[in-house]
């Protein structure tokens, strides 16, 4: 039964209001700081256009750099997430925010592979926790039937971060050519994007509450109301649920998880990290030009997205929500790897690939609630997404060196179009009364 079918039209009214209320305070500044998270990840695919050369640098040696940060990453995913659960969700995201804005800025000091390496890998391991613990942090403020919307709202930071980041870190790149303060262009992009995030890690402990019921900016009436539908989610949550971090670790289901997790990942990524190189690679060459014609495939993934997470929330279906995503990162990815040459094509190509991957990250989290419990959620959900960033390392390297040995990166696109399939396959293996709420 839909966790509101049993209240009067009013009630349900009243609580409609509440949760707007309640989105339109977490979500805006969950937004911002996952726009800035996914900046300061990915820019390295803009420095690396003018970092390589600076430090004799090979296509290999950046996709292994770009791809390190996720071993960090992982080998801190659980571990963070579990010591949110002990400290609080605000000071624990807070803290992960300011280390890895300081961290990111320090890229600018990369003298060569070795401390590239070193300082990708770094920044992933004070990264690690930061969206599972978002993930958590709205699992206990939205119902499984309002999650859809939550999550791709505050996901929609992702292409935004494209969008935006696209054109100013080409902007920066141009503007900054001149090495004014003996700084070069890259790492004036490294030092801008980066210290921000500290801001924002400090500001995460004023604005945000870690609990309802910490929430003093609600009437009491609205906490009780909101309680009450987190706690009618809970009861109406499939049976045989994992429910501890153990007993996840013994299911089939959550691996399965972490594998379709990957195969989204790995497309994700791939765009990512190589976006502004296959851009160059079809004859554009000014780093301006560049930076606006990568926010393109970002702006069809912010529209899409949107689409996608209200349709899905208002269907209450999730198996086609993120099949129908995947098939379009997979036909995306392949007509690109077609025609490489073609700058047209292959920009629409990766705005197809772009938009079916991207939507396939909020589509695939709501599926969790279906095999996780709340006790095991900390835990499970920061397995599943160590899993899937295992992608960030497997997928940028793949690509790199496929692209020094053939000089081309159509066999790679070809590569991830068939992993985006295999995803397919294990979405649709799922049981629709266990996925779509």
């Amino acid at each position: 039964m839909h966790a509101a079918s049993a209240l009067s039209s009013p009630a349900v009214d009243r609580l409609d209001a509440t949760f707007r209320k309640v989105a339109g305070r977490v979500v805006p500044y969950i937004f911002v700081c996952y726009l800035f998270n996914y900046l300061d990840r990915v820019n390295v695919g803009f420095a690396k256009l003018e970092m390589l050369d600076a430090l004799h640098m090979s296509e290999r040696a950046y996709g292994l750099g770009a791809g390190i940060f996720f071993l960090g990453y992982i080998a801190c995913g659980v571990p963070s997430n579990l010591m949110l659960q002990r400290v609080g969700a605000r000071r624990w995201l807070a803290l992960i925010m300011v280390l890895w804005g300081l961290l990111s800025a320090a890229q600018m000091f990369v003298a060569g592979p070795t401390s590239f390496y070193l300082l990708r890998f770094v920044t992933g391991a004070a990264e690690a926790g930061f969206f599972p613990g978002l993930v958590l942090y709205l699992t206990r403020w939205f119902p499984s039937e309002r999650q859809g919307r939550a999550l791709t709202l505050f996901m929609s930071a992702i292409p935004l971060s494209g969008v935006v980041g696209g054109p100013l870190s080409g902007w920066m790149l141009s503007h900054f050519a001149s090495a004014p303060g003996g700084l070069a262009a890259w790492q004036w992009l490294f030092l801008l994007q980066g210290l921000p995030t500290v801001a924002l890690g400090i500001g995460m402990v004023m604005l945000l509450s870690d609990t309802i019921e910490q929430a003093a900016w609600l009437a009491p009436e609205e906490r009780a109301a909101v309680g009450e539908a987190l706690r009618r989610d809970r009861l109406e949550q499939p049976k045989q649920l994992a429910d501890s971090f153990g007993a996840v670790l013994r299911n089939p289901a959550v691996w399965m998880l972490g594998l379709l997790y990957f195969c989204i990942q790995a497309g994700v990524y791939a765009i990512n990290f190589w976006l502004p190189t296959i851009i160059r690679s079809s004859g554009i060459h000014d780093a301006a030009t560049i930076g606006w014609l990568s926010a393109v495939p970002y702006v069809g993934a912010s529209l899409f997205m949107i689409v996608m997470g209200r349709s899905a929330d208002r269907m209450r279906e999730r198996r086609w929500h993120l099949a129908v995503p995947l098939l379009m990162a997979a036909g995306g990815l392949a007509l690109a790897a077609r025609f490489p040459d073609s700058m047209p094509v292959a920009l629409g190509a990766l705005t197809v690939a772009t938009a079916g991957a991207l939507t396939g990250l909020p589509m695939f989290w709501p599926l969790c609630s279906g095999y996780l419990s709340p006790a095991a959620a900390a835990g499970g959900l920061a397995l599943i997404n160590s899993m899937g960033q295992l992608a960030g390392f497997v997928s940028p390297y793949l690509v790199g060196w496929i692209k020094d040995a053939t000089q081309r990166t159509d066999g790679a696109l070809a590569l991830l179009a068939a992993m985006a399939v295999l995803g397919v396959v294990l979405v649709l293996r799922m049981p629709p009364t266990r996925v779509n709420r």
